[in-house]
């Protein structure tokens, strides 16, 4: 079976956002298996309006549907998930209603308070109503482990239970992957 393509999407655009971190860690963790493929998507590349804004720019639109296409490509998807206010940002929630994630798997890294577990459990529910596939697992990057990444020059692959709660989420990644590629595959040539 051919590889999976694994979009690994930056779930934040502020400024001097963490969300870096662990866009770069599980994409390598990602790069390394032999079944997967990966690409870092940053939403700051696809500077996007807001879902039915009726003042959007020519550039907003055509980002917008740059993004659909690139979107396309993949076979799953992994986004880092920033929690302020116990939501996720709404640069992330656009980005989802603006995009296609229809019968695809996708995966989690949150960070933040409860490290990001309110912000993803959102995002589950979301996801649903996309016809997208939320794997079991996720990864949460708890605020002790977020202020040594970036305080003590720790990184997320110093912690032991973060490289196993990586490995499972990309095991369901491709489990759910494979099966729905399939599936859509039948789908297509029926």
């Amino acid at each position: 079976m051919s590889k999976l393509k694994i979009a690994v999407i930056v779930g934040s655009t502020r400024i001097g956002r963490f969300a870096d971190h662990p866009a770069k860690w599980i994409a390598d963790l990602t790069g390394q298996r032999p079944d997967l493929e990966v690409e870092i998507l940053d939403l700051l590349d696809y500077p996007m309006h807001f879902f039915g804004e009726a003042r959007a720019t020519t550039a907003e639109s055509d980002s917008a549907e740059r993004w659909k296409k690139k979107l396309r490509e993949f076979d799953g998807f992994i986004f880092t998930v920033a929690e302020y206010n116990h939501a996720p940002t709404a640069v992330l929630k656009n980005a989802i209603d603006l995009g296609e994630f229809i019968q695809k798997p996708v995966g989690f890294v949150g960070y933040g308070g409860v490290g990001g577990a309110r912000a993803v459990e959102q995002l589950r529910l979301i996801f649903v109503e996309m016809s997208a596939a939320s794997v079991k697992t996720g990864v949460h990057i708890a605020f002790s482990e977020y202020l040594a990444v970036l305080k003590e020059g720790k990184s997320l692959g110093d912690y032991a239970h973060l490289n196993e709660a990586a490995k499972n989420l990309l095991d369901q990644i491709t489990w759910w992957g494979n099966a729905l590629k399939a599936a859509r595959a039948v789908v297509t040539s029926a």
